[in-house]
Formats: C-alpha cells, structure tokens, sequence
C-alpha cells in the first residue's frame, strides 16, 4: 500500500498540498511573525501553525466593533502546551502561571487532553511564549495538527505502581510519534536551520502527515477517566496479579460531527485484541500507518479514523495491522469499567497523599471571592506537590509527603478552594468546550454559559431529591467534540446563538453514546424538558441505575452503541 497522496488520480484536499509544499511545517511561518502590519498571518500559515501546537484567533465579541471602525479583527493566539499524561511538576506549573500573567489572558486552560492552554497571546510574543514553554523542559509541537495529539492517560502516576508504568507509557507513546521535522526548533528556538528539507525525512508520518487529528488514551479499569472509547487509539490496561501485563486494543473511536450532515457522526472505538505491554508503542505506530495509508485525503470530514474503520471493517484493520506487525494480536482479555468521573479530595497511595480539585469547565483565575489561580500559585512555590491534569479538566495535587499534607489543607484552606464534593453530583461531572469568545468554530455559548445554566438545573435538582446524584453533564459551542459530550448522560451542543440541540442517554461508565431528544431549543425548553425527566428519575429509578440508563429503559430514547446508528 503506498501513501494515498501519491495517487495522481483523486482530487485532494487543500489542505494535503498546503502540508505537502510546506518544506515539513515551516511554510512562511517565519515571515509572518516578523510582518509588523497586521496582527494575523496567513491563512496557509495558521493551518501550519497547529502542528506547532498554535491556533490564530480573534476576539468575537469585538467583530462588529472593530469592522464598524474598519479595523482588522482583534487576532491573538492560542499555544497549547502537550503535557503526555498531564503530570507536571510544581516548578513547571510556576512557569505555566508566568506565561499565563506575562503573555496570555492572565487565565490557564486545562482541557479535556490533560494539557495546558493559554488564549490571547498576540503575535509579537508567540515566539517568547514558545520560548518561556521550552525552559519549562515542555513543548507544543503536535499538540494540534494532523498528527498524533497529546497522549492521555491515567491522571495521577503516583496512585500505584501501576498507574506509574501507564504514565511512562503514555510519554513513550507521545515521544515515539512526535513529528521529526527540525521546523518546531528552527521557527521557536533558535535551532540551527535545515539546509535542504528535500533531505528531511518523517519515517512514520510522510511528507503529508496523517488526513486528520489522531488521539490516543490509556484507561486504567475499573476508571474510564480518559473516556477510552472516543480515541483513535483506546489502550486499556489488564492487570493480572497486580502486574501490568498489555492491552486491549481498541480502534476507530471519535467525538466530531457536522450539523445537518449524517455521513458525519461520533462512533465508539471497537476493541480488536489483546497485546503484550513490550509491543504497545509498535502496535500504535503500526495503527498510525494504517490510517496513513488508508485515510480519506480528499475529504476532511470523513478523513478521521473513525470513518476509515468503518469503511475498511474492523476485520480488515485487524487484518492490515497484523501483517504490518508481523504477528497477531491475541484474544481481548476481559475487564470491567465502574466510572469515568474523576475522584475529589484526599486519597493515599504509595505512602503519599494526593488531592483532587474540582476546577469548573477547567479554567484557572482568580475572581471576586474565589483566588483559585494565586492559591494554586501559592501551593506550586512550596515545591511540595506534582500538579496532575485530568481529562475531565480538574487538578490532582499529587506526591504529597505525609508531614507535608498539613501544609497544603493549610493554603487551601486560607483560599477556600475546595475538593468536588462541595459540589452537587451534576456539577462534580460538567465539562464544557471554550467556545466564544475565541473559538472560531463556535456556534453558541459553552464555558461561559454551562455555569449559570447548571445554577437553574440545580434547582429542579434539589427539588428532586437528586443533588448528590452523579450524571455527566457536557456542553460544547460547536459539534466537534472537544468536550467529548456525544458520551454524556446530558449534553447540549451548539446549534446558533442561544440554541442547543439535547442528547439524552450516554453511558456513565464512557460506554454508550447518547442520542438526540430535542433540537435547536434554547434555556427555557432545556430546563423545561429536562424538569419532569429528573423528576420522573427520582420517583421511578431502580437501585444503583444511572440517568443515562433511565432514559433509555423508559423509552424516553433509544440506546446507542454504534456511531452509524447515531442520526437514525
């Protein structure tokens, strides 16, 4: 099989020449940066820009000002810092708040990937941005981009032995499929330029990279914290005799869709075998070539795994990556997964401690009677503590010393910053996308809006009996799926300002996917149609049954395991 940008006889998608004639990601990315006349640089470029782990944006609450005035648009930029497994130490969690105060918005953003995310660095402070991330032993490259992103894992390495050895597998993976052009360290830091990039080589991505962004998780069971099924690649870790052993491997799973276009759907990773732990970087090298070779380059909306999978057969990929490893996977192994919710509070493990902090939609500052950003800061300088970012976009202040932990409850307690238990069941499980104002995809309100409507929700929640519920709650501004809400027991998704398509049904353990129950409907009808629902769950649900399972045993929606089923 060779790459299928060499077939002369498809149309290909734009964006396949941009990368090809890209001289491997440098493009004129340079040129840009030094052009002192506008704020942006060009729209080749910002596409480029991703591999390197940065979006170009504006301002949207500025648009209609800034054009009234016959002003460009308010551009900034967004860097995303790849974090494998979202550990971090308290020295690089400093260097994190300084960039944040320095050259971004004066906020920090842990997403849904376990990694960092600073907004609104202007153009003339990229470059010292990308700089000040390099001193922090961290990067950005491929945290964006056609390429595999930033790798997931469990959150807290120190939990057991175990969760340590699947931490170093997640920063394997990562460093094994990281992108080889020297364009990251020639445009940011200074690195000596490549001559003749004609005599580049990427020997796992080609000239062309990957058709589309390509994710890959390690879920620990019986915690499905990573939401396995919705990655590319989903590992989960079997354990026999407290001993890691391998994986299962699962393929072809995606959280991204297009309004108004069922060819377009989130579709759950399927589980293909079983391999030994020494195999599992080959393994995810070899599943990374099959999509290659074999995604749709013609066309970016089917252009993800996902749809590759589905078009191919799980059989058939079995088939190719068994010949291209040159043996066969063995038989899956069995597992169970209980939850894919993070844990709050203080836990012990491995002789330290370790506290979960709730950190709503993920966004780090400091607000009239809540000093979250200065209180964290104020842990980090004790050099105490590891800062672990979760994939449900909350905190671990992990590898605390007994005769330490004292010390840490002393400032969080001076700050009144508090573990999720403080918080109702819903609120404990909520995610939402940024969304506006920066997000160019955004169709309505996500990060600023969840919050407020969660306040109403919880009302008919407490009315219910129901607060310390646990239902997985997700919003996002777009239907890409950043906040993975295709999963969720309850998700809205953007449809137009104001306006939310509702899916009902999701598994909580990351399991199933949900399904649509009512369109384009705005707070009102979400808090009206969701009120007897709740009620109902409270009068008539069975011992230990979940929202999402509720809904479903009702009738009220229709179950959903298969992503082709989702628009049907």
């Amino acid at each position: 099989m060779t790459d299928s940008t060499q077939n002369q006889n498809v149309k290909l998608d734009e964006m396949e020449d941009i990368k090809l004639n890209s001289r491997f990601l440098r493009g004129t990315i340079v040129e840009g940066l030094n052009n002192p006349f506008t704020g942006a640089i060009s729209a080749d470029d910002t596409k480029l820009l991703k591999f390197h782990g940065s979006y170009m944006q504006d301002d949207r609450d500025l648009r209609d000002e800034r054009r009234k005035q016959k002003l460009e648009p308010a551009y900034s930029f967004m860097i995303r810092v790849r974090v494998p497994g979202g550990a971090a130490t308290s020295d690089q969690w400093i260097k994190m708040d300084d960039i944040s105060n320095t050259y971004a918005n004066g906020t920090i953003k842990l997403t849904t990937r376990q990694a960092f995310q600073f907004h609104g660095i202007l153009k003339r402070n990229l470059k010292q941005s990308m700089k000040n991330i390099n001193k922090a032993l961290l990067d950005s490259i491929a945290a964006c981009g056609d390429v595999v992103r930033n790798v997931m894992c469990n959150p807290n390495p120190y939990q057991s032995k175990i969760h340590e050895e699947i931490n170093d597998f997640a920063d394997k993976i990562s460093q094994h499929l990281l992108p080889r052009t020297g364009a990251y360290h020639e445009i940011w830091l200074d690195g000596e330029k490549v001559v003749n990039t004609n005599e580049e080589r990427e020997p796992i991505y080609g000239a062309s990279y990957l058709p589309r962004k390509f994710k890959i998780g390690i879920a620990v069971p019986p915690s499905n914290d990573i939401d396995v099924y919705s990655q590319d690649i989903g590992l989960i870790a079997i354990v026999e005799n407290d001993e890691l052993i391998g994986f299962n491997v699962a393929v072809g799973g995606g959280m991204g869709m297009k309004h108004g276009n069922p060819k377009t759907y989130p579709q759950l990773a399927r589980i293909i075998g079983y391999i030994s732990k020494d195999k599992v970087v080959d393994v995810c090298e070899k599943i990374v070539t099959i999509q290659r070779d074999y995604g749709n380059r013609e066309d970016r909306s089917q252009a993800r795994f996902k749809y590759t999978v589905d078009r191919l057969g799980v059989d058939r990929v079995r088939d190719e990556l068994n010949e291209r490893l040159g043996y066969n996977l063995e038989d899956a192994k069995s597992f169970e997964f209980e939850h894919n919710g993070d844990r709050y509070g203080w836990t012990e493990g491995q002789g330290r401690w370790h506290f979960t902090l709730f950190i709503q939609n993920g966004r780090v500052k400091d607000e009239e009677g809540y000093q979250l950003k200065t209180a964290l800061r104020k842990i980090a300088e004790t050099g105490l503590t590891d800062f672990q970012l979760t994939p449900n976009q909350n905190l671990i202040l992990s590898n605390i010393k007994p005769e330490d932990k004292a010390k840490i409850q002393e400032i969080i307690d001076t700050y009144s910053i508090t573990d999720g238990e403080h918080y109702t069941g819903l609120k404990r499980n909520s995610m939402a996308c940024v969304a506006f104002p920066t997000c160019g995809l955004a169709m309505a309100e996500s990060e600023r809006y969840l919050p407020s409507l969660l306040n109403k929700i919880e009302e008919i929640l407490n009315e219910a009996g129901l607060e310390e519920e646990d239902i997985t709650i997700r919003m996002t501004g777009c239907p890409n799926g950043c906040a993975r809400p295709a999963l969720a027991e309850v998700a809205f998704i953007g449809k137009g300002p104001g306006k939310y398509n509702m899916y009902l049904g999701g598994g909580f353990k990351g399991d199933r996917l949900n399904k649509l129950y009512k369109e384009n409907i705005d707070e009102a009808e979400i808090l009206s149609s969701l009120k007897p629902l709740l009620i109902q769950y409270s009068k008539e649900k069975e011992e230990n049954e979940h929202f999402g399972d509720f809904v479903i045993r009702q009738g009220i929606v229709e179950r959903v395991i298969e992503g082709r089923d989702f628009h049907k």
